[in-house]
């Protein structure tokens, strides 16, 4: 019995494994997820300093002209006390003197006789950075599941954190089945077809954060689908394309079942792609996808995102639909639910007019897709809709809803 996508989904969350764990130099952490949490242990900035090129004096010394008794620097252990009518001449990022009250940039003083005459109505506090008002120490800075961006490697650096925790990423193996099919570098007869799954998988996976072995093409013959199952039983993830339907030559699940294969389901509600499966061998997960290139794409965007995300130790695993509104009506026949490849341009989702499962160029002249319920045959023009980027990884942490109604 077929599953509703959401139900496939589930399966995917309750039964795909986070990765072990490595430490490694924060240089290289780009894109990885952190595995503990991260506690600061100094407070950013760690001490009071100047926001600005200008002036530290004393508020009551407003409307004064100051004498400068000196300069502090950036990276100066300057220990002198701002005396009452003087001025201390300070560089941005400069420790704040003791008994200064506020800054007073340079473009606000005028030269006076024996320093810069002070502006008017000065105030308590101005321009000055206080410790610890951008981080705090003994407050969070990044927590378990987090992925780590540029911007996070920097929260590590401002700690002097030279190395982290993170989640292996994981290792996805994959393989197309197929007498037809021939790699993009050979020479392909009339009567058959160059693989464009197993590329397109591959390079998608690596977007993904995933890292890529590619076991080949296997004939349509349970032995060389076994030695190619084989070959890839040392990664975390098997994507298959192809041989999962009910065709005479379709071998793909009886193959996995040699090596013990459990299936939590082997036919999706969904239009294209029924026969998508997933399940495990050991701790090591499968996904089989339709040979049907569109239909594989569109599957592996739904299905195959999700495990990648969850088996990384992403907090954010569940696919984060954006809100569009319908260029134009869409209509279909309803019964199942149907994935519909389109293009968003920020505010409108425009369908693809002609599309079919056995096609590639859909996805690549689009950016992204809809699904509908199985009970829809029609979403008129200005609907909203749940969009779904291909081009963009958006993901929550909580379920969302990415079916439109």
């Amino acid at each position: 019995m077929a599953v509703t996508i959401q139900e496939a989904l589930q399966h995917i969350y309750m039964n795909t494994p986070k990765k072990s764990t490595k430490i490694i130099p924060i240089e290289e952490a780009l894109e990885y997820i952190v595995a503990e949490d991260i506690i600061a242990t100094h407070n950013l900035p760690p001490y009071d300093n100047s926001a600005m090129d200008g002036y530290a004096v004393k508020v009551e010394d407003s409307g004064r002209c100051v004498k400068v008794t000196c300069t502090v620097f950036a990276g100066d252990n300057f220990n002198g006390e701002l005396q009452h009518h003087h001025a201390i001449k300070i560089m941005t990022g400069a420790k704040i003197p003791l008994g200064t009250q506020c800054i007073v940039p340079v473009e606000e003083t005028k030269e006076c006789t024996e320093g810069v005459f002070l502006p008017e109505n000065l105030t308590l506090s101005k321009h000055i950075r206080l410790a610890g008002e951008d981080i705090k120490k003994g407050e969070a800075l990044l927590s378990k599941g987090d992925k780590l961006g540029a911007y996070q490697i920097t929260l590590l650096a401002s700690q002097g954190i030279s190395h982290i925790k993170v989640y292996k990423k994981p290792r996805v193996a994959v393989f197309a089945s197929g007498n037809e099919l021939k790699m993009h570098f050979e020479s392909v007869k009339e009567y058959q077809l160059y693989n464009t799954n197993a590329p397109m998988i591959l390079a998608r996976s690596q977007e993904l954060g995933a890292e890529v072995e590619f076991i080949g093409t296997a004939a349509d013959t349970l032995e060389d689908i076994h030695n190619h199952i084989q070959s890839a039983l040392d990664c975390d993830l098997i994507i298959t394309s192809g041989g999962v339907s009910v065709g005479d030559a379709d071998y793909t699940k009886e193959a996995f079942g040699k090596f013990g294969y459990e299936i939590f389901f082997d036919k999706v509600e969904i239009k294209p792609g029924k026969p998508t499966t997933f399940g495990k061998i050991g701790n090591k997960v499968v996904l089989n996808l339709p040979g049907n290139p569109l239909a594989a794409a569109l599957n592996f965007e739904i299905f195959a995102r999700a495990i990648i995300a969850t088996m990384s130790g992403n907090k954010e695993r569940f696919i984060q639909p954006i809100k569009a509104k319908m260029k134009n009506t869409l209509r279909m026949k309803g019964g199942r639910s149907s994935v519909v490849p389109g293009y968003y341009d920020g505010t409108f989702f425009t369908h693809c007019e002609h599309f079919a499962p056995g096609m590639v160029a859909p996805l690549a002249h689009n950016n992204g897709f809809i699904i509908t319920s199985d009970t829809t045959k029609e979403i008129k023009k200005e609907c909203e809709v749940a969009f779904i980027s291909t081009q963009w990884n958006f993901l929550s942490r909580d379920y969302q809803e990415i079916i439109t109604n």
